[in-house]
């Protein structure tokens, strides 16, 4: 299995090049498992590039799936620019797992985004076949691959995703926020992986101000790491406020704690 950072930037994007080594695009990550089969978590600005470097590669799935750990703007507003989302021939199927979930109408809000006022292309002229599948499950296992989901402490919720497959585990967990004590609950949902993306947007300083926004401190993210016994620590969902001088002191520091962390650049590639 193999997964590929298309965007790391959290809340907007940014564009300067102040922010070239760690990108400025909002969360989408790729995720290929060993018999090549493709999906995506999230689709930020960087699922732009995703969907181009797709097409480049011959892209031939029939069906692809892109689950969702929350519809904030930042994780839903590249999905216009998709690319592959306008071949008739591709099947997209839009997941929204967990128990929980308050949505009313998933295709509603990939709708409401394509309104007029917004873009000029309506949803239904993307071309691909669309299917909105939201479960109240929590787990899901398909083609041998495990799928699980938890609901995380974020404004209007977020869920992090846990996929194992041929004994190899990765575990995401972003936009969250833990208080003034690690949750045990996620600590356990991230036992053993092989890789922990996890979010860190802001220092334990900057974390103080802005308590009820729904984020980690880098601090907290090496704490889960450390407690659930991973193999490989991922950060992602930088602040648009961090640029690249900054982030790399800081993975720096993290990497003195927890020597196999990284920071998530764009376009970076774990393989495990």
């Amino acid at each position: 299995m193999k997964i590929k950072f298309y965007g790391t930037r959290g809340s907007i994007p940014v564009c300067d090049r102040d922010y070239l080594e760690f990108g400025g695009n909002t969360t989408s990550i790729k995720i290929t498992r060993d018999d090549g089969r493709i999906s995506i978590l999230d689709a930020g600005t960087g699922i732009r590039n995703l969907g181009n470097d797709l097409i480049k590669e011959g892209f031939d799935q029939h069906e692809l799936f892109i689950g969702f750990t929350h519809f904030h703007w930042d994780h839903i507003q590249g999905f216009p620019f998709f690319a592959p989302a306008y071949n008739p021939n591709l099947v997209i199927n839009i997941l929204a797992m967990g128990k929980d979930r308050n949505i009313d109408n998933l295709q509603g809000i990939f709708e409401g985004q394509m309104k007029p006022e917004y873009f000029p292309v309506p949803l239904e002229g993307m071309g691909a076949t669309f299917n909105y599948l939201k479960t109240d499950r929590d787990s899901w296992k398909r083609n041998d691959a495990k799928l699980k989901v938890i609901k995380q402490n974020h404004p209007g919720d977020s869920y992090g995703y846990r996929l194992e497959d041929n004994d190899k585990t990765v575990v995401i967990c972003t936009d969250i926020e833990h208080g003034d004590t690690i949750n045990p609950e996620i600590v356990e949902f991230c036992k053993g992986a092989d890789l922990l993306v996890h979010e860190a947007q802001y220092t334990s300083k900057e974390l103080e101000s802005h308590r009820g926004w729904g984020h980690s401190s880098y601090e907290q993210a090496i704490e889960v790491a450390e407690r659930a016994g991973v193999k490989k620590l991922a950060i992602t969902h930088h602040d648009p406020e961090h640029n690249d001088l900054f982030l790399a002191k800081i993975e720096k520091k993290c990497q003195k704690r927890f020597p196999n962390c990284v920071l998530a650049r764009e376009k970076m590639e774990i393989k495990f």
